[in-house]
């Protein structure tokens, strides 16, 4: 649900009456994983997607039903060979899908913060005795929560210290606990779904390929920014889609600024002079990717420069260099394409090679990618 809250926060402030159905579980080659919503509202408007448009339609009239009859559904969507007919996912996968009606006591808090990007994780009842089905509770970073999920008094902190956890990673998962708030007794599923600030993507170099690179890093939702130590490069009116334009040594502002586990640092520069400083401190950090500009000679030697300053090879294997997938680049337009591509393929645990003919899953395990992502890092 909070993937579409900057939409629902807006009915909920106009105060409209609307159902939201979120995926809270997959299997197979499902297209949306859990978190993914549709919401329909009184009038019949519908924002979002669970499914990539095999079930909208059911999902649609579920949702209307919903907000009718006032009832929480938990509903699974799947395929079967023997009735083709029957509405499910053509891909082979299963979704489960949660509709619940929101009405004027909805969550607007996680609504809220989620929208104007707050870190805020909510957990929702998803599996368990019906009575308890949809009940949320917001948690905020600091382990502080609200609303409520009902049952034992001990679930509520139980919920809360799974769902901070999860916050934590930037992740949206499930979590099985105890009714009482144990790990015993009568099982609940909660859905916690993390809403954390746009991950970073810091382009040093305001070249041409920059910018068609601010507006792929905006396209996969990153906040954008712009740094170069030459202020006659480094404007707005050469990058008008970047958040941030930073005129400054690339060495000097990556010191000073923060990053974390999902920051994405691109070297466009290929100069020495701004590289190896640049490069020697981002490839001891903490970031999910490193990558950096530069024809296979430049690479060579950038890494000759990087040895003889103490680099280590385990840190230089972190480096993605030359930046990018084989496409066959040329345009500025296509290399940032290119860059994008190896983001995502190293976010998502993808593999960068053609579906057509290869026999790796479609859509990877967000877990284990991100297993996999930080082992990679440390």
């Amino acid at each position: 649900m909070l993937d579409i809250a900057e939409e629902l926060n807006r009915w909920v402030e106009q105060g409209r009456e609307f159902a939201v159905a979120t995926v809270v579980a997959v299997g197979g080659s499902a297209p949306r994983q859990p978190g993914a919503a549709l919401a329909v509202d009184s009038e019949g408007t519908a924002i979002g997607s669970v499914s990539g448009g095999c079930v909208e339609g059911a999902v649609y009239e579920l949702c209307r039903q919903s907000l009718e009859d006032g009832h929480t559904v938990l509903e699974r969507f799947g395929y079967s060979d023997e009735d083709a007919f029957a509405v499910g996912l053509t891909c082979g996968g299963i979704i489960d899908i949660l509709v619940t009606p929101v009405r004027g006591g909805a969550p607007p808090a996680a609504l809220a913060a989620a929208a104007v990007g707050e870190a805020a994780a909510l957990a929702r009842i998803t599996g368990g005795p019906a009575d308890l089905m949809g009940r949320a509770l917001l948690v905020r970073p600091d382990g502080s929560y609200e609303g409520g999920l009902g049952g034992h008094p001990e679930l509520d902190r139980t919920a809360a210290g799974e769902a901070r956890a999860l916050l934590d990673a930037g992740r949206t998962g499930t979590v099985e606990i105890g009714e009482d708030g144990s790990r015993c007794g009568q099982p609940l599923t909660l859905l916690v779904e993390s809403s954390v600030p746009a991950p970073r993507m810091v382009v040093f170099g305001a070249i041409d390929f920059a910018s068609a690179l601010v507006r792929v890093g905006k396209l996969l939702g990153y906040h954008v920014t712009v740094c170069d130590a030459r202020p006659v490069f480094a404007t707005r009116t050469r990058f008008p889609e970047a958040d941030e334009i930073v005129v400054d040594w690339p060495h000097r502002y990556l010191e000073s600024t923060e990053v974390d586990g999902r920051t994405v640092l691109c070297v466009l520069t290929h100069d020495a002079k701004f590289d190896v400083p640049l490069l020697e401190l981002a490839l001891k950090l903490p970031v999910a990717y490193v990558g950096a500009m530069g024809s296979r000679r430049t690479h060579e030697d950038r890494n000759r420069r990087l040895r003889e300053v103490g680099v280590t090879e385990l840190e230089l294997a972190r480096l993605r260099s030359p930046i990018g997938l084989d496409l066959g680049a040329r345009t500025p337009e296509e290399t940032a394409l290119s860059i994008g591509a190896e983001i995502v393929a190293n976010r998502r645990g993808g593999t960068g090679v053609s579906l057509t003919g290869a026999h790796t899953p479609i859509h990877h395990d967000p877990q284990q990618a991100e297993v996999g992502r930080i082992g990679s890092v440390a």
